[in-house]
């Protein structure tokens, strides 16, 4: 929902607010495929950009053939991904997680996992495949573990009390057992990045994660994505004036398939951050998928544009 300040803007896809034409990104260079999971989630975190719970499943479960289906799409559009993520919702609440990791690790891929590092991840079950992922696959495989803050404290005011603690857990498995591991946290506290990178250096430090906490591809630190926030549409003269390029944007390389509930089957989104907005499905093939994107959210000003956040590795 956006504010009283943001009632003007992001109503035209072609023109801002103001009369200006609004920024357009192509898929220049396709890096990243994105598959959601699932929505359903074994917490609820207090602002989920996603709204993952226990109880959400606007965005159904995938299937492994599902995710076959798209690695073909691949290579018939001659798409040079470098990299399949699956994120969620928890993707392992996902009971056909691992087989949908392995289909796309036996192509070649390097494979990125977003997950809390709880429950669903420390199942017997999901703790043998994951171990036979490593045997067979080994680096190609990342996780990428939800650590919102350094502290006990600011993490579990996100996540629920206790929730840090299990997520160490989950993450002391996979340094023990040899697993690739990379952590998200959240700008939210009002630290700045020194300050933040210093508290993660220290926590992986005391718990020997051999992660480096001042790459921001291995602690990368989201800003926050608050729809009531007043943020500036972007028009094409912002390119120059903040010198950047529309390369330089997350929908410039990546898409993401997802399910909605009820739909006939999946959906290709030009945004992993905007999954129900219908302006930013695609369509269901790649094919479909290959047509620019309009700047015309919030987050495509805050958190990609001027905040220039990316999801990949």
């Amino acid at each position: 929902m956006k504010d009283q300040a943001n009632t003007a803007k992001f109503l035209d896809p072609f023109v801002t607010a103001d009369g200006d034409t609004r920024a357009q990104v192509a898929l220049s260079n396709p890096e990243t495929l994105w598959f959601n999971t699932g929505t359903l989630c074994n917490i609820e975190c207090e602002n989920c950009y996603i709204l993952s719970s226990p109880t959400n499943d606007a965005l159904v479960y995938l299937t492994a053939d599902e995710v076959t289906d798209y690695l073909d799409q691949l290579d018939t559009r001659g798409w040079k991904v470098r990299e399949i993520g699956f994120t969620g919702g928890e993707p392992f609440m996902n009971p056909e997680m691992i087989e949908m990791t392995r289909r796309a690790l036996e192509r070649g891929y390097d494979v990125l996992i977003l997950t809390n590092a709880m429950q669903p991840m420390m199942r017997k079950r999901v703790r043998a495949g994951l171990l036979e992922l490593r045997d067979t696959f080994a680096d190609k495989l990342t996780l990428r573990v939800s650590v919102d803050h350094w502290t006990e404290e600011l993490h579990d005011k996100e996540r629920g009390a206790g929730s840090f603690a299990r997520t160490i857990e989950g993450m002391n498995w996979l340094r023990d057992n040899g697993f690739r591991m990379t952590v998200a946290g959240r700008t939210v506290w009002g630290e700045d990045d020194g300050a933040a990178r210093k508290g993660y250096a220290r926590l992986y430090a005391e718990q020997k994660y051999a992660i480096d906490a001042n790459n921001p591809a291995t602690t990368v630190l989201f800003p926050e994505m608050d729809e009531t926030v007043e943020v500036p549409e972007i028009t094409t003269a912002c390119w120059g004036i903040l010198n950047k390029s529309p390369d330089d944007v997350m929908c410039a390389s990546s898409r993401m398939v997802v399910r909605h509930k009820g739909a006939d089957g999946p959906s290709v989104i030009a945004c992993t951050l905007l999954p129900y907005d219908p302006q930013f499905d695609l369509g269901a093939t790649l094919e479909d998928a290959e047509r620019s994107v309009q700047l015309n959210h919030p987050h495509c000003a805050k958190f990609c544009v001027l905040g220039g956040a990316s999801c990949s590795a």
